[in-house]
């Protein structure tokens, strides 16, 4: 029989990149890390966000019906831990935050940054599958910007480049 730790050990050989999703309750930012993020279609542009159903954003985001997905560059590692080890609005003590169209809170610095729409949440078991329409992004200049961060096998990695052989 498959096992809930079999299963969690494979899953963290996948790579991920590592985001902060993002909205607001009653004026106040709420947000949380997650790496089950990707893109679903360039017309409309949208991506689906997986996020688990007790995070305190989880309900917010259905509330409000916006969000924004921060992808994070590999020299914000300690936004993540921050993240981690704070609740509530201490989360965003650290970094520098801004706002797009939404008003969800955004991270200065991040590699990308998607602004959403919520367009449908389906059930996903222990998590909710968001879909979000883009409505505003923001991409650092390659100058600016680091590679992302990543997770693998619980602990962040960062991008290798190979050459063409």
């Amino acid at each position: 029989m498959l096992s809930k730790e079999d299963f969690q050990n494979a899953m963290a050989r996948f790579t991920a990149a590592v985001t902060i999703v993002t909205t607001t309750d009653d004026g106040e930012p709420v947000g949380m890390v997650a790496t089950s993020v990707c893109s679903l279609s360039a017309e409309p542009p949208s991506l689906i966000a997986c996020i688990n159903k007790n995070t305190s954003a989880h309900d917010p985001i259905l509330r409000n019906r916006i969000f924004a997905v921060n992808l994070l560059a590999d020299s914000q590692a300690h936004l993540v831990r921050h993240f981690m080890g704070k609740k509530g609005t201490e989360r965003f003590e650290a970094g520098a935050w801004d706002s797009m169209v939404t008003g969800a809170p955004v991270v200065n610095g991040a590699v990308a940054v998607f602004d959403c729409e919520l367009t449908n949440a389906c059930d996903g078991f222990s998590h909710t599958i968001l879909i979000g329409r883009i409505i505003d992004m923001r991409i650092a200049s390659d100058k600016d910007q680091g590679e992302c961060l990543l997770w693998h096998r619980r602990e962040f990695a960062k991008v290798a480049s190979y050459a063409q052989s």
